[in-house]
């Protein structure tokens, strides 16, 4: 199942949120695997988070980016290993599941490094010219026995820690080589099986399956010694032993762990420089979750979004480029998005996305869920400003009637309700303010303009004027805006208030009005996508 995300544009208002918020539970209805997942680019603003504790509606997956994280390309964990799992046995596992590496864990599970291929080379290479020793890495017999698939006939489980000799010497030469705690093998010599032990060793592992003789057991047994009946010959049983040491001994205890949440592009230089050529994933506990390897990182797929209310590049969320956008829904002018290949996309001249969304709902013949109905009523009114903005059309009054028959309630003392409700910013700064319903736009020369909008009612917005002119000049200093504005409009008053920080002369000449200490006033103006942007825009 892949996920779609549904969303709208930076800096949310409510009618982003909500067709959002619908369009994800009509799309997920009509899907048979696809998985629509409403999300949001921002914190929601006062007027969207009473309609979504009005309606019930849980407040969309915030979407910070939608570049390609770690999670969308891991692989799971097949095989993991504890610590003093014997080697072969990982070995094995690794073979059998073709593995490269596997994480090991320690007794709480989380992890402590990585049994990879190398590491197992490097013990054949570094052992290869001289009598393994296990002097740093001690083996306990039960998992000797469990390698050779042998039979512990005489003494107790423990762990040893000799060096490993195999026995085809005669046994006058082996005073001398032959030290106590080493381990030896010996096929079916009972001399030199009684000499190891009666020089020291801490195990004697008979080959061939040929069971030790009661006086050589009895030696053992008066010696402290163990003994393990190997069905092996003598060669393999020694190889054997030396792949029953505990993997945390060979382990790479430093592995490249990268979080689930990772920048893919951000992590894959580290994942091709270490000798394994893999990350593991794992949680904020430091346990495994999967691995991303190098050949995940070879054409992986991209992640799939939905845009709602808005088709600039500007406004959408961050890393558009680098996804597959598979729709567009929008009521604005079509903007600047690219696809890489052909989508659906639906530019319609309505007030309000949520119109658009309502439609498609009654359409596939389906009614929305109650609380989704709500939250789209809530979208549609306010993207109107209760049907009396000039963007309003028939069919968002269709809608709105629909919605309003379906809910039970009236429109209109919904719609004053939820602006009585959301209206009141004297808690906010006046950079919140400025940024709260912002949209940026692309000009000539690629730069951008940034003009943001906040529903009042009263003067009380405007009493700030001062502040929120030094906090738009420090917004379009910080992003680099050629121009950046606020429209402050009075729903009751039904007029806006334009404040301008940069170009102040060209915005004035575009609204054939005069400015007054960088504000401009727009009598009967209340539409940012209809009277505000169209004009800006052409002033540069």
């Amino acid at each position: 199942m892949t996920d779609v995300y549904v969303t709208g544009h930076r800096n949310p208002d409510l009618d982003a949120v909500g067709a959002a918020i619908g369009y994800a539970e009509l799309k997920q209805r009509l899907s048979d695997g696809d998985r629509f997942v409403a999300a949001r680019l921002g914190d929601v603003n006062a007027q969207t988070a009473w309609a979504l504790e009005r309606s019930g509606v849980s407040e969309p997956e915030f979407l910070p980016h939608i570049r390609l994280r770690v999670r969308d390309v891991m692989q799971g964990c097949p095989v993991t290993a504890a610590e003093d799992d014997p080697v072969r046995r990982v070995g094995l596992a690794m073979a059998e599941q073709g593995l490269d590496m596997v994480p090991v864990l320690d007794g709480d599970g989380t992890l402590a490094g990585v049994m990879t291929e190398r590491s197992l080379a490097r013990m054949y290479i570094r052992e290869s010219q001289a009598a393994s020793n296990f002097s740093d890495r001690p083996v306990s017999v039960s998992a000797i026995a469990e390698t050779l698939g042998g039979e512990l006939v005489s003494g107790e489980d423990r762990e040893v820690s000799g060096r490993l000799w195999v026995v085809s010497t005669a046994v006058g030469f082996l005073e001398g080589i032959i030290e106590e705690g080493d381990i030896a093998v010996i096929g079916d010599r009972p001399d030199a099986q009684r000499r190891a032990l009666e020089l020291g060793v801490s195990l004697l592992v008979a080959s061939h399956g040929i069971r030790p003789t009661d006086e050589v057991l009895a030696l053992a047994a008066e010696r402290g010694a163990t003994v393990i009946v190997s069905p092996l010959d003598s060669y393999v049983s020694a190889r054997m032993v030396q792949l029953s040491v505990p993997c945390g001994a060979l382990m790479a205890c430093d592995p490249l762990t990268v979080s689930p949440e990772d920048v893919l592009a951000d992590v894959t230089e580290q994942i091709l420089e270490v000798d394994y050529r893999a990350g593991i994933v794992v949680d904020a506990e430091h346990r495994p979750l999967g691995v991303v390897s190098r050949s995940d990182l070879v054409n992986p797929e991209r992640r799939r979004v939905l845009l709602v209310d808005h088709a600039e590049r500007a406004q959408s969320v961050p890393g558009i480029e680098e996804a597959e956008i598979v729709e567009i829904l929008d009521h604005h002018n079509i903007g600047s998005i690219e696809t890489r290949i052909p989508v659906r996309a639906t530019f319609d001249p309505v007030g309000s996305t949520a119109t658009l969304v309502v439609e498609r709902f009654r359409r596939e013949g389906r009614e929305p869920k109650e609380p989704t109905a709500t939250v789209l009523l809530a979208a549609a009114l306010s993207d109107t400003v209760i049907l009396s903005s000039p963007t309003t059309t028939d069919r968002d009054r269709r809608v709105v009637a629909y919605l309003e028959g379906l809910l039970g309630l009236s429109a209109k003392a919904f719609g004053r309700e939820m602006y009585e409700a959301s209206s009141d910013v004297s808690n906010l700064s006046a950079s919140e303010i400025v940024q709260r319903d912002a949209k940026e736009y692309l000009v000539g020369a690629g730069e951008t303009v940034c003009v943001a909008q906040i529903e009042t009612v009263g003067d009380t917005v405007m009493q700030r004027r001062d502040e929120l002119l030094e906090a738009l000049r420090e917004l379009r200093d910080l992003r680099g805006y050629r121009m950046a504005a606020l429209m402050v409009t009075d729903i009751v008053a039904r007029d806006t208030r334009l404040l301008v920080a940069g170009e102040t002369a060209a915005v004035s000449q575009a609204f054939e009005v005069d400015a007054r200490e960088d504000v401009i006033d727009l009598p009967g103006v209340m539409s940012r996508k209809k009277q505000v942007a169209p004009r800006v825009l052409a002033a540069f």
